[in-house]
């Protein structure tokens, strides 16, 4: 591959390109406006706990193909750990109920007839709320597909919070049907649950950089890109801090940032360009204990549970912090940050204390709360319909995030993909 090409943004979208095309000949610089790689899935040393931690959680599952193959690329896929059987602790903070869902490995669903492994309390003809997620049309809602009963209100009501990081009420049916299609759909062996053993940098960014180093590839930390200039329908030149570079014939433009940045950069060379407008916070609460609290049972094998009836969704144990993610968190926007903590403490010393081998103090230990106000696009049909291929009307200039038309939610394995897109269509050298 000749040419030079520049990719601007170091978030997961831009590493997953990155690497996708080092190696292959010609130049590669990344291009990221902040002090570090990463975007919203990067780990940091926060003084006040005195620790490093994840700036959010991800629960990822086995069917993230693209994950495990970038993973594979970088040398990183053993950093990932997890339960060796589909198992998802939860409880039901309504009525202190606690279950776990143990699902089949294989393609039929046995779990479906134990009442041990099923969601408690759910009747098997609630089971046509999957079918109708997967079948959902364009303009539906999750909502309207769910039928009532335990298993919507004790699974795939969190669930699609989760995925979708939007409100059952407004979430886009269809999205969440692609999650259920490529995950239990294909049965347990495709939904083991799967998380960093260290860190999210330690995982998918700090070996992706070493990679690209090892490639010869540019890194460029600290380098916002502030206009972009056009000449005969390709992208002529990018305007950085210390200069400007000029694109050559031959040299391509991956735009790898966040929606409002693409909007913002490319809405004068771009006039059609639509994207997502609307954005849904994410709230995550690390509480830091000393001792390291011991989990036993299914938490201990899982190393996290799923909360129901409560402001938090789901409470990770990673060494001596506990972990708290709560999704589509624009409905706690106005919440002191010190009054939402408490209640979720509160939460947190009620669903995991049963399952530790000692109590948990009563008052609240030393906590960071990390709100992500624009996580991610608000999943709903009304976005979705704004989300944009990854061709432009500009030969050499190509788009990745999340947020493009991957057909998934906003998440890891979504951007990933983006990122690989990109970089094939901008290896193709036939346009269209």
């Amino acid at each position: 591959m000749a040419g030079h090409v520049h990719i601007v943004g170091g978030g997961l979208a831009g590493l997953s390109a990155a690497v996708e095309l080092a190696g292959s000949g010609g130049r590669l610089t990344v291009y990221e406006a902040g002090p570090a790689c990463g975007g919203r899935a990067r780990s940091y040393h926060d003084r006040h706990l005195g620790c490093r931690i994840d700036n959010g959680n991800h629960l990822l599952l086995s069917a993230n193909d693209a994950v495990f193959r970038y993973l594979g690329l970088i040398g990183a896929e053993k950093t990932l750990v997890g339960p060796d059987r589909p198992i998802f602790p939860f409880v039901d903070l309504g009525d202190r109920a606690r279950w776990t869902l143990d699902l089949s490995r294989g393609l039929l669903p046995f779990w479906l007839f134990s009442a041990h492994r099923r969601v408690p309390g759910m009747r098997l003809g609630e089971v046509r709320s999957l079918m109708r997620l997967m079948r959902a049309g364009p303009d539906q809602t999750v909502a309207e597909c769910l039928l009532p009963g335990m298993l919507s209100t004790r699974l795939l009501e969190p669930f699609a919070i989760s995925a979708l990081n939007t409100l059952c009420e407004t979430g886009s049916a269809a999205l969440l049907g692609a999650v259920i299609r490529e995950s239990l759909a294909k049965g347990g062996r495709a939904c083991l649950p799967r998380f960093p053993a260290v860190g999210l940098s330690e995982s998918f960014v700090d070996p992706a950089l070493d990679h690209l180093a090892l490639m010869k590839a540019e890194v460029r930390t600290g380098c916002r890109v502030s206009g972009i200039t056009t000449a005969d329908g390709r992208a002529t030149g990018l305007r950085l801090p210390d200069g400007d570079v000029t694109l050559d014939g031959d040299d391509r433009l991956i735009m790898a940032v966040t929606a409002p940045v693409a909007a913002d950069l490319l809405g004068d060379v771009l006039p059609d360009l639509r994207v997502p407008d609307a954005f849904e916070s994410i709230v995550n609460v690390h509480f830091r204990l000393d001792p390291a609290p011991v989990a036993l049972g299914a938490l201990g094998r899982a190393r996290f549970i799923g909360v129901v009836g409560g402001i938090s969704e789901w409470v990770f144990v990673k060494d001596d912090i506990l972990s708290v993610t709560v999704s589509a968190a624009n409905r706690y926007a106005d919440r002191d940050n010190d009054e939402l903590a408490a209640v979720i403490w509160n939460e947190v010393r009620a669903a995991v204390e049963p399952a530790l081998a000692r109590p948990l103090p009563l008052d609240m230990p030393p906590m960071r709360m990390v709100r992500e106000r624009r996580a991610t696009f608000a999943a709903t049909p009304a976005q979705e319909r704004l989300r944009p291929p990854v061709r432009t009307a500009l030969d050499n200039l190509f788009l990745a995030g999340d947020w493009t038309a991957t057909g998934l939610p906003a998440t890891i394995e979504g951007a990933i993909r983006s990122g690989v897109t990109a970089a094939r269509a901008a290896r193709d050298p036939l346009r269209r």
